[in-house]
C-alpha cells in the first residue's frame, strides 16, 4: 500500500517536471525565434511605435517682379513647446532663480494673462504630472522665436533645456491684392492657380526628413541628434510684372469700378516689342462689397468683344486688297437689314456715304458690316475672311504660362455645327457670334502696334536659385507678320483716326502731351433678338490700343463689364481707364518723353528773345551767360538794357543814370527801380503786384525834386 502511494507521487512529479521542461523549451524556442530569427522585424515594429520619419517642409521659392520687388514669399513661423521632463535638465534648475526668471519672462512677454507666480506654479505642475510636451507659443514670428529662445533655460536648446521648436512656412504677399489672381495659389495636389500653380514644381523645393519620437498624449518631438535630410528650398520665379505699372493699372481700374458700379473689370498692359506683361488686373466684388481679384477674366473669360473686333475685319479687307482708305461706304443713316434682322449703329445720325476711315472712326456697325458682307458675302469668300482671322491668330489661345486660358471661338464658314446663319458674317464683322479673351485680343492689337510682328504674351522671365539664373524664357516671335506692312500701316492709320479725328469715338480724351491710338468697343451681353426689339442683359465697354502712337512702347486693353452708372459705351467707361494708365505710365517713364535737345540747337527768333529788359549790367550779363544766349555788348555803364537786334540776336545797351535827373526804370525789376529812384530823393508808389516796370508817371530826364513816382508792374 505504501509502495503504491510512493509510486503515484513520483509519477506526478515526473509529469510536472516534464511539463515544466516542455514549457521552458517552448519559451526558449520562441525567445530565440523572436530575438534572433525575427529580431529585426520586432525591433523595427517597436521603434515604429516610438520613432518615425516625418517629412520636413521646404521653404517655397519667391515670386518677384522684374525689378526684384517681392510679390509672394514664404515667411517662417514657429510652433514652440517645452519638455519639462527632459533628462538633460539639471535638477538644480527647479530650485534656482533661473526658474523664477523663466516664469517671469513667459508671463510678461508670452502669456500676460498669467502672473509670474501663476506661471511658475503651472510649469511645476506640468513637471510633476510627467508632461513631455507643454505648448509655449504657436505661430510665433521670427522675432518672437528669437526672444523666447533667449529666455533662461530655453537658451540651452532642446537637449539641455527641453525646448522644442518646429519651423513651418506661411505664404505672404507684401502687396496684398496687387496681381493677386495672377500670382495665384496652390491647395493640395489638385488646385493649381496662377503662377503659383503653373510653376509649382520649381517653387515647392524638395522636402527633407526629420526623425521624431513619441511622448505622452500622442505628441511627437524631433530628435535633433539623429540623422535627417535637410529640405532644399524652392527656386525663385522672376515675372515680367512691373510693380509701379501694376499699381497704376489696378488703381485706375478700381476707380472706374467704383465710379461705374460695374460687375467686373479687366486691364492688361503689355510691352509691344517683347510681349512681356507689365501689369494685369482683374477686379470684381466680394459678397461683403469689397473689390477683389475674384477671377482671372483677362485669361479665363472668352466673350463677344463687340466693336474692338472691327479692327480685325478692316485688316482682313486691307490685306486682301478689297478696300482702300479713300473708298466710301453708305452708312444708311445708321440702320440696315440683313435678311429679317435689323442692325443699327450705337448713335443716331444722318450720315449716308462717308470715307471708310470715318466709318471705322465713328465705329459704325452698318459701315463695317456692309464692307465685310459686300466683300465676303458668298461661301467661298467667307472662307477667305475666316482664313484671315486665323492668320491673325485670333482662333488660337496665346499659350500664356498660367492655366485656365479659355479657347477662342471663331465659326467655320457655313458650318451648321458652329451655328453659321445668314446673319453670322455681318455680325461677326462687328464682334458678335464669336468669342475671345481680353489677352487674346490684346495680343492681336499688340501685333498691329509692332508693325505686324506677333509676339507671344508671357508672364515669367526667368527661374533663379540663390540669385543665379537656372532658366531664361526668351521672347517668342511667331514666324512672319500677320499681314503686309502696307495693310498694317493702314490699320495703324485707322486707329490713330479714332483718337485724332473730330468724329472719332475717342477724340474727346485725346491729349497734347503724347499720341495714342486705339479702338472703343461696346458689346451687348446676354441679348435676345426678338421680332420687334433686342432684349439686352447688360453691356461690356472696352478700349484697346497702344502708346505712344508714333513709336509704340505699351499696348493696353481695358474691359468693364455691366457698368450701372456713368455710361455704358467704351469711350465713356473704358477709355478713361486707358488714359489714366497711359498718363501715369508716361509720367513715370522718362524714356517715353521726346528728348528736347536731341537735334541741332535752334536759334531763337526776336519774338522769343528778352526785349527791353533793364537792370544792373553785371546781373544781366550773368543771366545771359547762364541761359547760353549770345549778345553784342555795347554797354560800359553800371546800368544797361537789352534790345533784340536782328531776328535772332540781342544787344546790351547803356541805360544812362544822371545826377538829380529822373532815370528811366522801364523794364527793371521793382528792387532795382526803388534803388535808383529813392537814391534820387523820389517817393515811389507802385501797383500791379509783380513783374517788371511797364510804366512810370514822371518822364525820364525830368529834374528830380522829391516828387512821387507812380510805377505799374506787369
Amino acid at each position: 500500500m505504501a509502495f503504491n502511494v510512493k509510486n503515484e507521487v513520483l509519477l506526478r512529479v515526473y509529469v510536472v517536471l516534464a511539463t515544466v521542461v516542455l514549457v521552458a523549451a517552448a519559451i526558449f524556442t520562441q525567445a530565440v525565434k523572436i530575438s534572433v530569427i525575427e529580431g529585426e522585424k520586432w525591433r523595427s515594429k517597436g521603434e515604429d511605435l516610438y520613432i518615425k520619419e516625418v517629412p520636413m517642409e521646404a521653404e517655397r521659392g519667391n515670386i518677384l517682379t522684374e525689378d526684384g520687388s517681392m510679390l509672394a514669399t514664404s515667411m517662417p513661423f514657429f510652433d514652440i513647446s517645452w519638455d519639462p521632463n527632459s533628462n538633460a535638465i539639471d535638477t538644480a534648475f527647479w530650485t534656482s532663480k533661473s526658474f523664477d526668471s523663466l516664469a517671469y519672462y513667459l508671463a510678461t512677454y508670452v502669456n500676460p494673462s498669467m502672473t509670474p507666480g501663476a506661471m511658475k506654479e503651472f510649469l511645476w505642475q506640468q513637471k510633476q504630472i510627467g508632461k513631455r510636451f507643454v505648448p509655449i507659443k504657436n505661430d510665433a514670428s521670427l522675432s518672437e522665436k528669437e526672444q523666447i529662445t533667449s529666455f533662461p533655460l530655453f537658451n540651452l536648446g532642446q537637449f539641455k533645456g527641453g525646448l522644442i521648436v518646429v519651423q513651418k512656412y506661411n505664404r505672404e504677399r507684401p502687396f496684398h491684392i496687387l496681381a493677386n489672381r495672377t500670382i495665384g495659389y496652390v491647395q493640395g495636389d489638385s488646385i493649381m492657380v496662377g503662377i503659383e500653380g503653373a510653376f509649382h514644381d520649381q517653387l515647392q523645393g524638395e522636402e527633407g526628413t526629420q526623425l521624431m519620437y513619441r511622448v505622452g498624449g500622442g505628441m511627437w518631438i524631433p530628435l535633433e541628434n539623429l540623422a535627417k535630410i535637410e529640405p532644399k528650398p524652392g527656386q525663385d520665379v522672376i515675372t515680367t510684372l512691373d510693380v509701379n505699372l501694376q499699381d497704376i493699372t489696378e488703381n485706375a481700374l478700381s476707380n472706374a469700378m467704383v465710379r461705374t458700379k460695374a460687375e467686373s473689370g479687366v486691364a492688361i498692359l503689355m510691352d509691344v516689342k517683347t510681349g512681356a506683361i507689365r501689369a494685369i488686373a482683374n477686379l470684381g466684388w466680394t459678397k461683403e462689397g469689397q473689390l477683389w481679384e475674384t477671377y482671372n477674366h483677362a485669361i479665363g473669360s472668352a466673350t463677344e468683344p463687340g466693336s474692338t473686333f472691327k479692327l480685325a475685319s478692316m485688316l482682313a479687307l486691307l490685306e486682301d486688297g478689297l478696300i482702300d482708305l479713300n473708298d466710301s461706304i453708305d452708312l444708311e443713316q445708321g440702320v440696315t437689314m440683313y435678311h429679317d434682322a435689323e442692325l443699327k449703329d450705337a448713335y443716331t445720325h444722318h450720315y449716308n456715304r462717308v470715307p471708310v476711315k470715318q466709318a471705322f472712326g465713328m465705329s459704325s456697325n452698318v459701315g463695317v458690316s456692309r464692307l465685310v458682307d459686300n466683300a465676303y458675302g458668298t461661301k467661298n469668300k467667307a472662307d477667305r475672311y475666316i482664313k484671315q482671322l486665323q492668320d491673325f491668330y485670333l482662333d488660337q489661345p496665346t499659350g500664356i504660362e498660367i492655366g485656365g486660358e479659355a479657347e477662342p471661338f471663331i465659326k467655320r464658314a457655313y458650318n451648321n455645327e458652329d451655328g453659321w446663319s445668314g446673319t453670322t458674317l455681318p455680325w461677326m464683322a462687328i464682334g458678335y457670334e464669336m468669342t475671345i479673351t481680353p489677352m487674346q485680343l490684346l495680343a492681336f492689337y499688340n501685333a498691329v502696334a509692332n508693325d505686324g510682328v506677333y509676339v507671344k504674351p508671357y508672364l515669367v522671365r526667368e527661374i533663379q536659385q540663390y540669385g543665379e539664373t537656372i532658366k531664361k524664357f526668351p521672347v517668342t516671335e511667331v514666324k512672319g507678320r500677320i499681314a503686309s506692312k502696307k495693310a498694317i500701316h493702314q490699320a495703324q492709320e485707322l486707329l490713330e483716326a479714332v483718337v485724332d479725328s473730330t468724329w472719332g469715338t475717342a477724340h474727346a480724351l485725346r491729349t497734347d502731351a503724347y499720341n495714342f491710338a486705339g479702338k472703343t468697343g461696346t458689346a451687348q451681353l446676354n441679348y435676345q433678338r426678338l421680332k420687334d426689339k433686342t432684349r439686352v442683359g447688360g453691356y461690356q465697354a472696352s478700349f484697346a490700343g497702344y502708346f505712344p502712337a508714333e513709336n509704340p512702347v505699351y499696348s493696353c486693353i481695358v474691359i468693364i463689364t455691366k457698368p450701372k452708372e456713368a455710361g455704358i459705351y467704351g469711350g465713356a467707361v473704358a477709355l478713361p481707364v486707358f488714359r489714366e494708365i497711359a498718363d501715369k505710365a508716361i509720367a513715370t517713364r522718362t524714356e517715353l518723353y521726346p528728348v528736347l535737345n536731341a537735334g541741332d540747337k535752334v536759334a531763337f527768333q526776336s519774338n522769343q528773345l528778352p526785349d527791353k529788359d533793364a537792370g544792373f549790367r553785371t546781373d544781366l550779363q550773368y543771366v545771359m551767360s547762364e541761359l547760353g544766349l549770345d549778345y553784342f555788348n555795347k554797354s560800359d555803364s553800371d546800368w544797361a538794357a537789352l534790345r533784340s537786334a536782328a531776328p535772332d540776336s540781342l544787344k546790351l545797351l547803356n541805360r544812362p543814370v544822371v545826377d538829380k535827373i529822373v532815370p528811366s526804370v522801364i523794364g527793371m525789376g521793382l528792387r532795382d527801380a526803388l534803388f535808383l529812384l529813392e537814391n534820387k530823393g523820389l517817393r515811389v508808389q507802385f501797383s500791379g503786384g509783380y513783374g517788371k516796370v511797364v510804366t512810370q508817371s514822371i518822364t525820364p530826364g525830368t529834374r528830380a525834386a522829391g516828387q512821387t513816382v507812380y510805377l505799374r508792374l506787369g
